[in-house]
C-alpha cells in the first residue's frame, strides 16, 4: 500500500510541477487550441506606471515608488470577470518601461519595491484559481531599461538588448506562477535581443502547451495571432489583426485573438490604462461589446476585453455593471 501511494504521488507530482520545469511531453496542440476557443472572451488587465502618468507611455522613471497604487482586489478582477462569462484573464506582467508587477528576482524596478510591496501576479493566480478563471500574460519584450533602448520611444529609435535578463524574466513568469494559456509579447521596443523564433523556443521549452503570439514583428512559428485594435474575423483574414500588425501572416498559427479598450476615444488620459477620473463616465456601450463576443465565437477568436484598473486597484464601476450586463446578455443567449 505505501508503495502505491508512493507511486500516486509521484505521478501526482509530474502533472503538477514538471511542465513548468521544461521536462513535460510535447503538448498536444490540436487540443490546447481547443482549449483556448473555447474560452471565448477574457478581461485584459493594464496596471503600471502608466495608471499614475496618465499617459499611454510613461518613460522618465527612475524608482518604483512612482506606482503609487493603495491597494490591489485582484478577487474583484476575477470576480467580474466570471460574472461577465469571461473564460481568462490577461495580465500585464511588465510594460515598456521595464516595471514588473511580479516579484522578480532580475530587477528592484518592482512591484514589490513599491509602496503597495505585494506581489500582483501571485495575488491573481490565487483568484484566478478561486473562481475559475484562467490565465494568460502580457509581457513587453524589449524595455527602456536596456542597453540601446531610448527612454520612452519605440524599437525604431534603438532597440533594448538584454536577453540573458529577457529569458531569466519569462522563465520566472513561466516556472512559478502555474500554467499561462497564452504569452501576449509587445514589440513596441524590439525583441530584446533574443529573436522570436529563440523566444518561442525558450517559452516552448517550459511551458509547452502556452501558445506565444507577437502585436508585429517576425510572425514565423507563432501559435496565435494577435489583433491589437482589431476585429473579429477568420484566421485567414490578416486584416482583422488591426492596424498594429504590419508584418506578413504566418502559416503556423492556430488561433485568432482580438484586443481593445473598454474606454471610448477621449481627450487626455490613457486609452489602455485607467485615464483620470474626469473619464470615469466613459464606457463602451453593452451592445458592442456583446456584439463582438458573438463574432468571436463566430470566428473561433479569443477577444481580450481592455480593462485598466484605478489608483487603488479595483475596476471603474461602470465597468463592472457593462461586463455583468454582457454576462447577462450571454447566459440569456445560451437558454
Amino acid at each position: 500500500m505505501r508503495i502505491i501511494r508512493i507511486a500516486t504521488w509521484f505521478s501526482l507530482f509530474t502533472l503538477a510541477v514538471l511542465p513548468f520545469r521544461g521536462l513535460a511531453e510535447p503538448a498536444d496542440m490540436a487540443r490546447r487550441t481547443a482549449e483556448l476557443k473555447s474560452l471565448r472572451w477574457g478581461m485584459f488587465i493594464c496596471w503600471s506606471f502608466s495608471t499614475f502618468s496618465g499617459k499611454e507611455w510613461t518613460g522618465g522613471v527612475t524608482d518604483a515608488s512612482f506606482f503609487k497604487a493603495t491597494g490591489c482586489d485582484t478577487d474583484q478582477w476575477a470576480r467580474t470577470a466570471k460574472e461577465a462569462g469571461m473564460g481568462y484573464i490577461l495580465f500585464l506582467t511588465k510594460h515598456h518601461d521595464g516595471f514588473c508587477l511580479w516579484d522578480t528576482k532580475t530587477t528592484d524596478r518592482k512591484v514589490t519595491k513599491s509602496p503597495l510591496g505585494r506581489d500582483v501576479l501571485a495575488e491573481l493566480r490565487k483568484s484566478c484559481d478561486k473562481h475559475g478563471i484562467k490565465l494568460a500574460l502580457y509581457f513587453s519584450e524589449g524595455d527602456w531599461t536596456w542597453p540601446g533602448a531610448v527612454d520612452g520611444k519605440g524599437w525604431k529609435a534603438g532597440v533594448g538588448k538584454n536577453p540573458e535578463m529577457k529569458k531569466a524574466q519569462l522563465k520566472e513568469l513561466l516556472t512559478q506562477y502555474g500554467p499561462v494559456e497564452y504569452l501576449w509579447f509587445d514589440h513596441a521596443v524590439g525583441d530584446g535581443g533574443l529573436s522570436h523564433a529563440e523566444t518561442i523556443a525558450f517559452c516552448k521549452s517550459i511551458q509547452p502547451g502556452c501558445f506565444v503570439g507577437f502585436n508585429h514583428g517576425d510572425q514565423a512559428g507563432a501559435d496565435i495571432r494577435l489583433g491589437e485594435m482589431g476585429r473579429p474575423g477568420p484566421l485567414d483574414d490578416h486584416a482583422a489583426a488591426g492596424p498594429h500588425m504590419r508584418d506578413a501572416p504566418s502559416k503556423s498559427y492556430r488561433l485568432a485573438e482580438f484586443t481593445y479598450p473598454i474606454l471610448p476615444a477621449h481627450k487626455g488620459g490613457a486609452m489602455w490604462f485607467y485615464s483620470l477620473p474626469i473619464h470615469d463616465a466613459l464606457c463602451l456601450p453593452v451592445e458592442k461589446l456583446y456584439a463582438d463576443y458573438l463574432g468571436a465565437v463566430k470566428y473561433g477568436n479569443v477577444f481580450a476585453l481592455d480593462v485598466g484598473p484605478d489608483y487603488a486597484g479595483r475596476l471603474r464601476e461602470i465597468d463592472v455593471q457593462t461586463l455583468r450586463k454582457v454576462g447577462e446578455m450571454i447566459r440569456a443567449g445560451q437558454r
